[in-house]
């Protein structure tokens, strides 16, 4: 089985496609050190729930919702609207 998904990553890489490795399920969310990082994986931020609205106006992309990633960097939420990292 592994082989197969090792020739399919293989094939896509080799189409120019990048891809992004699926996470184990027992791994924890990912915790970043600031927000470049985060917008290189998740390009509107990550937002904690799907209700949450941003207050500071305008943003280009919509946020991923994911309470357990927003949770692990909810300091990089500047504005405390439930949004981190918003764009």
């Amino acid at each position: 089985m592994k082989k197969v998904g090792a020739v399919l990553t293989a094939t896509v890489l080799a189409l120019g496609v990048a891809t992004i490795p699926a996470q184990p399920a027992d791994a924890a969310p990912a915790k970043f050190k600031n927000c470049t990082m985060l917008n290189q994986t998740y390009k509107g931020g990550v937002a904690m729930n799907a209700k949450v609205r941003n207050k500071g106006g305008k943003t280009k992309y919509a946020p991923t919702v994911n309470t357990a990633v927003y949770n692990n960097n909810k300091g990089l939420d500047r504005d405390k609207d439930g949004i981190a990292c918003e764009r």
